[in-house]
């Protein structure tokens, strides 16, 4: 798959809001501090359509990413550190919830976890989550070129164990730096592409 045009994101906070145009979707879930801008913008070949921060939780909207004229990428807040009230906690929750419930063109989920860690009890729910909704969730273990070869075994067996993915559901190890993963990504959007036209 080649990335040949990138939209600004249509921002949104309510399901009035967004796209209607009836693309398929794909859904990019991850704690604060996961890697989710970087990710985005490794997939979408571009260096800062989503910018980075150093300041976990800075999504705070649903961004809707145009890509090619063909579908979505759809980046929500992240859960986890994000330095924000619990209040805004409980608006983040519902207003994923909300687009889980009311979006049959999301087809499927990457939920972003940090590889160099044992993924948090809030990975582990959200996975559930997801699963609850009767999602397809492919699992992406970011900052892949972060751990040293000796150790992989041992975090590939940690990740899996913590997470038990359902059948059906894999795990990919992804970096943004070396694009690891990237092409794994490219198939299973292009799979759902090449089913809906």
């Amino acid at each position: 798959m080649e990335i040949t045009q990138v939209e600004e994101p249509i921002i949104a906070v309510r399901v009035s809001q967004y796209p209607e145009d009836k693309k398929l979707e794909f859904l990019i879930l991850g704690r604060s501090n996961v890697g989710k801008s970087s990710f985005i913008n490794a997939i979408t070949g571009r260096k800062n359509i989503a910018r980075t921060s150093s300041k976990p939780g800075k999504t705070q909207t649903l961004n809707f990413y145009e890509i090619n004229k063909m579908f979505y990428l759809v980046d929500v807040p992240g859960y986890g550190y994000a330095n924000v009230s619990k209040k805004q906690i409980e608006k983040f929750g519902l207003m994923i919830e909300e687009y889980l419930k009311n979006r049959p063109n999301l087809k499927h989920t990457f939920l972003l976890v940090d590889y160099r860690h044992k993924p948090t009890e809030d990975d582990v729910l959200m996975y559930k989550f997801l699963k609850y909704y009767n999602l397809p969730v492919t699992i992406i273990a970011t900052k892949y070129d972060k751990v040293g070869k000796s150790l992989r075994v041992k975090q590939d067996e940690l990740i899996k164990k913590t997470l038990e993915p359902i059948i059906g559901d894999e795990i990919i190890n992804f970096s943004s730096i070396t694009k690891v993963g990237r092409e794994r990504v490219y198939e299973i959007i292009n799979n759902y592409l090449q089913k809906n036209s």
